[in-house]
């Protein structure tokens, strides 16, 4: 008998401390971002400040190459929230191999569209360019290989009817890198995709006399992808930039993943359109981020979490 008891309490102490482990076990949330003179990495450090109200979270904010990179490694699970351009993410859920995606990543699920990326092309004003036809036979910079700014380059390239042949010299180069070679002149051009008002853009227009270079709407219709709009980035968002530039915007996913719990997922989801004022202080771009806008145009399916809090919120039915 004692024997017997002395058994059933050990196994009750093992059951007790099982238990006790899998409530403190802690959850892991890795926000995936891009370059840290981008938008998307302040973004993700803000949000991920916020996560840490969530019971149990330990967040992590991972530089990256953004978007394709971004979306292998959710679904690979080394990450459960990462920042994409829209037609990476549809290009990732339909296995666009040339694109960066050998099969169909279809673990993917969306969190929320949130604010738009701009098409910036800027070029020292010595270069003479002030046309996309003007870009022949000049150096420009279009971001990491098969990463969302690249692919946006190839397409808008390709709807004017140009192709990285016509370009004097092309560099994979990211947004900060390629901003320091055109100040050192060994650059003319860079094509950089991202939120209004980013960091690498200022620091160059404080710094040598720059021009922008228009994406005509006609242009931006040729790309033949709804997940490319006209927009115009507005006057004096940059030093010297006196006038709007015509230009192609594309929207930000954050996308998570269906490994990702839907409690994980809804109060993530929540935390973002509760804390918008902050993730503006963040950076200015976020000020485009609206509820009512945050579930249009996803080519993804929603993360059920999510959906939850856009139903209690009135944003579905």
């Amino acid at each position: 008998m004692r024997l017997t008891k002395r058994f059933g309490l050990l196994a009750a102490a093992a059951a007790f401390t099982a238990s006790t482990a899998a409530v403190a076990a802690p959850t892991f949330i890795n926000i995936l971002t891009g370059g840290t003179s981008g938008v998307y990495y302040p973004i993700g450090v803000a949000l991920s400040q916020q996560y840490n109200k969530i019971d149990g979270a330990k967040t992590s904010v991972q530089a990256t190459k953004a978007s394709v990179e971004n979306l292998n490694l959710l679904q690979a699970g080394r990450g459960e929230l990462a920042f994409s351009l829209g037609d990476s993410v549809d290009d990732a859920w339909n296995g666009v191999e040339d694109a960066g995606f050998k099969a169909p990543l279809k673990r993917l699920r969306a969190i929320a569209a949130t604010y738009p990326n701009y098409i910036h092309i800027v070029a020292s004003k010595e270069s003479g360019i002030k046309t996309l036809e003007d870009l022949k036979g000049k150096r420009i910079s279009v971001g990491a290989p098969k990463s969302g700014t690249e692919l946006n380059a190839r397409a808008i390239f390709k709807a004017a009817g140009l192709t990285y042949e016509d370009m004097g010299r092309v560099e994979f180069m990211p947004y900060a890198e390629s901003v320091e070679l055109i100040k050192n002149r060994q650059l003319d051009a860079t094509l950089q995709s991202s939120g209004l008002g980013m960091a690498a853009i200022r620091d160059l227009a404080a710094m040598v006399p720059i021009t922008f270079v228009a994406v005509p709407e006609d242009v931006v219709t040729k790309i033949g992808s709804a997940a490319y709009q006209s927009k115009v980035i507005p006057a004096g968002t940059y030093d010297g930039q006196d006038a709007d530039i015509p230009t192609a915007a594309i929207t930000n996913i954050l996308v998570s993943h269906e490994k990702v719990s839907d409690d994980v997922a809804y109060q993530m989801t929540k935390l973002i359109f509760e804390n918008l004022d902050r993730l503006s202080s963040a950076h200015s771009a976020a000020k485009d981020i609206k509820l009512e806008t945050a579930t249009e145009g996803l080519p993804i399916p929603l993360h059920p979490g999510a959906e939850r809090y856009y139903k209690e919120a009135g944003v579905l039915k």
